[in-house]
């Protein structure tokens, strides 16, 4: 009989800061997880932001919506409406980034960041440096228990789940939309045609983590 999976442990983000501070063997990749509007962004940088204030240059970001496809590609496959959907990013770019962090034996290696108010993903944006020993990538679907994004998975070393009621979601991911001046058709659409969608998605079909937080 195989044995049971070890049940996630459930931290605060003060917690998890408090464990990702312990000193590092080797160089680490964490993974967090979540539905859009969880806090993702939000407690990666406070994550990077608390461990480099301790020690300068121990962490940086390595976000999964630097790869996404360009608004062109979309168009021309019909997804654009769609954008933010788990087939419309480059993930084996992304594991290909993932892979090369966690050799380590580069002196420095270039990863791209998502620009939210020009709609792109902007290549070579983040320089990671040979000595960061935390990385942290973060994404809705890096958890996710389909191909091709399950071949991630051997690159984590620790993984993070955030669980948010999706009242709250949608209040998040409204608030998200009108901030960038989307019109209420537009939201409807975002919200119930993609964002919640691919959020009840990710909270049904991620692998367990080892980590869940409660938002």
């Amino acid at each position: 009989m195989s044995a049971m999976p070890t049940p996630p442990e459930v931290l605060t983000a003060e917690a998890l800061l408090a464990r990702l501070s312990a000193p590092a063997t080797g160089r680490r990749i964490v993974s967090i997880a979540g539905a859009p509007g969880s806090g993702k962004s939000t407690l990666a940088e406070m994550l990077v932001a608390g461990l480099n204030l301790a020690q300068p240059d121990r962490a940086a970001l390595c976000p999964m919506d630097g790869f996404h496809y360009d608004d062109a590609v979309l168009q021309a496959r019909g997804r654009r409406p769609w954008k933010g959907a788990p087939d419309t990013f480059d993930v084996g770019g992304l594991r290909a980034i993932l892979a090369r962090l966690k050799a380590r034996d580069e002196a420095e290696v270039a990863a791209p960041l998502f620009d939210r108010t020009l709609e792109i993903a902007r290549a070579g944006a983040a320089i990671i440096p040979q000595t960061v020993d935390t990385i942290i990538s973060e994404g809705n679907y890096l958890l996710l228990n389909r191909d091709p994004w399950t071949s991630l998975a051997p690159l984590w070393d620790l993984t993070v789940l955030i669980e948010v009621p999706e009242a709250e979601l949608r209040r998040r991911l409204t608030d998200r939309w009108v901030h960038y001046g989307l019109t209420q058709a537009d939201i409807a659409h975002k919200l119930d045609g993609n964002d919640l969608p691919n959020g009840r998605m990710v909270m049904a079909e991620s692998i367990t983590p080892a980590v869940i937080l409660r938002a």
